[in-house]
C-alpha cells in the first residue's frame, strides 16, 4: 500500500523519479538536456527546496521560477503541449509513488503553478 508524502526524503524520491522520466521524454526532455543542459547537482536541491516548501511551508526556497521559465521560453518556445506533458508526467509520478492528502496537494499546486506559467509565457 502506498503512503502519503511525509517528509523531504519523500520529496527527493518524487523529484528524482520525475526528472528521470523528464530527461528521457521525447516531448520535453530536450529542454533539460539540450536547450539548457541542466546541471543536475545544482538543479535538484533547488527543486527539493521548492516542492518541500510547497507541501510543508518550510521557507526553504528562494527564487523566481517565473523568470527562469520566461528566459527558457526565449531560447526555445514553450507550448501548451509542453505544459500538458509536464503535468502528465508529474501527476503520473506522484500517483505511482504516493497516495494521500499531501500527494493530492502537490498535484493541485503543480497544476496551479503550471496554469499561471502558461498564461504568462503564452502572453509574452
Amino acid at each position: 500500500m502506498k503512503k502519503d508524502i511525509e517528509d523531504r526524503k519523500d520529496i527527493e524520491l518524487l523529484i528524482n523519479s520525475f526528472y528521470d522520466k523528464v530527461k528521457q521524454d521525447a516531448i520535453i526532455g530536450s529542454f533539460f538536456t539540450e536547450v539548457v543542459q541542466v546541471n543536475w547537482e545544482k538543479h535538484l536541491p533547488v527543486m527539493y527546496n521548492f516542492w518541500e516548501n510547497i507541501v510543508f511551508q518550510t521557507g526553504s526556497y528562494n527564487g523566481n521560477p517565473m523568470d527562469k521559465h520566461l528566459e527558457l521560453n526565449k531560447k526555445s518556445l514553450i507550448t501548451m503541449e509542453h505544459f500538458q506533458r509536464w503535468i502528465l508526467l508529474f501527476n503520473e509520478t506522484v500517483d505511482e509513488l504516493f497516495k494521500g492528502e499531501k500527494a493530492e496537494l502537490i498535484k493541485q499546486r503543480a497544476l496551479s503553478i503550471s496554469t499561471v506559467m502558461q498564461i504568462k509565457i503564452l502572453q509574452s
